[in-house]
C-alpha cells in the first residue's frame, strides 16, 4: 500500500507526537511551526521541516502544503490561527484534514469550516484513562461510532471455566464476544466451545452503556 503524505502544522507536544509517529511508519512528513525552536527538535526526523505561520496563505502555498493527502492542524491555545489554519489548508486542496479543537464550542466552528475529523486529545484521553481506573478489568476500549465499542476485558474469576456460549454470561447483557488472546494467541469465540480462563483478555462488542453494565457487575473481582 503506498504511504500517505502528511503535513503537520504546530509541532507542540502533541503535533511533533503525530510527526514522529507517522515518520517512523516511514510516512512523508512536512512539519510546519512558527517557532524555531520546535522545528530545530524535529528537522532530522522529518522529512522536512519548516519555519512558518500558519495563518499565512501564502507561506503555506509555498512549503507545498497543496501538494499533501492529509493535513494535521495541531496549532494549541491560539484559537484564531488554528482556525485560519484549518481554512488556509482547505484553500490549498489538502484532501483530507484533521483538526485539534480546544473546547466544544471550537469542535463545532471546525464541523462547519469541513474538517474530516475534530479532535479533543485532552478530554478524550481523560475519558479513557477514567474508564480503566473505575474498572480494573477494563484493559482497554476502542469507539466504532454510534454508541458502539470494543473492550479489551481482563477474565474475571466468577467466569472461569465458562464457555462462551452460556446465555449468562454475554447474551444477557446483548454483548458478542469476538475472542480471547490466551498468552500470544488469538482464539476465536465464534464456534461459543471455548472456555474462559482467567488469564485472558477478551475482545467483547457491544453498546456502551452495556459494556460499561457487564463491567460494573464483575468490577469487584478483578
Amino acid at each position: 500500500m503506498k504511504n500517505r503524505s502528511f503535513v503537520v502544522i504546530g509541532l507542540g507536544t502533541f503535533g511533533s507526537s503525530v510527526a514522529r509517529e507517522l515518520a517512523r511508519f516511514g510516512d512523508r512528513v512536512l512539519g510546519i511551526d512558527i517557532h524555531e525552536r520546535n522545528v530545530a527538535r524535529l528537522a532530522e526526523t522529518l522529512t522536512e521541516a519548516i519555519i512558518a505561520d500558519g495563518k499565512d496563505e501564502a507561506a503555506l502555498k509555498e512549503a507545498g502544503v497543496g501538494n499533501y493527502d492529509v493535513a494535521v492542524v495541531a496549532i494549541g491555545e491560539d484559537l484564531e490561527a488554528n482556525i485560519l489554519c484549518t481554512m488556509n489548508v482547505r484553500m490549498l486542496g489538502v484532501e483530507t484534514i484533521w483538526v485539534k479543537a480546544l473546547n466544544r464550542t471550537h469542535h463545532r466552528i471546525l464541523t462547519k469550516l469541513g474538517a474530516d475529523r475534530v479532535l479533543l486529545p485532552e478530554q478524550e484521553i481523560g475519558q479513557h484513562i477514567a474508564q480503566m481506573l473505575h474498572n480494573p478489568l477494563v484493559r482497554d476500549y476502542v469507539s466504532l461510532g454510534n454508541g458502539y465499542h470494543v473492550v479489551n476485558f481482563q477474565i474475571p474469576p466468577k467466569l472461569d471455566g465458562k464457555p462462551v456460549a452460556d446465555p449468562d454470561v454475554f447474551a444477557r447483557y446483548g454483548l458478542r464476544a469476538l475472542g480471547v488472546m490466551r498468552d500470544s494467541q488469538f482464539l476465536s469465540c465464534e464456534t461459543g466451545a471455548l472456555v474462559l480462563r482467567t488469564e485472558d483478555k477478551l475482545l467483547l462488542l457491544g453498546r456502551r452503556t452495556d459494556l460499561w453494565r457487564f463491567g460494573d457487575a464483575f468490577r469487584d473481582e478483578g
